[in-house]
């Protein structure tokens, strides 16, 4: 769990992180550098959950790389859905794409990535914070006071 207080927004208890998985870990259907040390480092704090439509037919090898089972979920509904049903007062979602608008306004934490394969509007509009990539995303849940220097008011 990752419990921090972020002044003029009041506490976050984080349980499950959710990842948008294409676009987000990997590109064109293989993991990004750095992606599975972090994911395994981030493991010891949040439950991690992947969430994919499995646009490049990888999920299969990403799920052996990283010893996690992604769940095949396309909608942006199905996505906002999911979070709702893991409590999303604990839940930080992490996306890029239009598909991912949902989940990142209805989590408790929204991050959204500008990474290789772009980023769509709805997403940035619905999150909480943007960067630049997926390293920096992942830097902020395991260093979490990054996140009280930028969300606080």
């Amino acid at each position: 769990m990752i419990t921090i207080t972020v002044p003029g927004r009041g506490e976050y208890r984080l349980a499950h992180a959710v990842f948008d998985v294409n676009g987000t870990l990997a590109l064109d259907g293989h993991l990004l550098e750095g992606v599975a040390e972090g994911l395994t480092a981030l493991r010891r704090h949040l439950e991690v959950h992947l969430l994919t439509a499995d646009t490049h037919g990888r999920q299969a090898a990403i799920d052996a790389q990283l010893g996690l089972t992604a769940h095949r979920i396309g909608g942006a509904e199905e996505k906002a859905a999911f979070v709702r049903e893991l409590g999303a007062d604990a839940v930080v979602a992490i996306g890029n794409g239009a598909n991912d608008a949902a989940m990142l306004a209805v989590a408790a934490l929204g991050i959204v990535i500008l990474g290789p394969e772009g980023l769509a509007a709805d997403a940035l509009r619905q999150a909480d914070i943007l960067v630049p990539d997926i390293g920096t995303a992942l830097g902020l849940l395991l260093h979490p006071r990054r996140l009280v220097a930028t969300l606080r008011r």
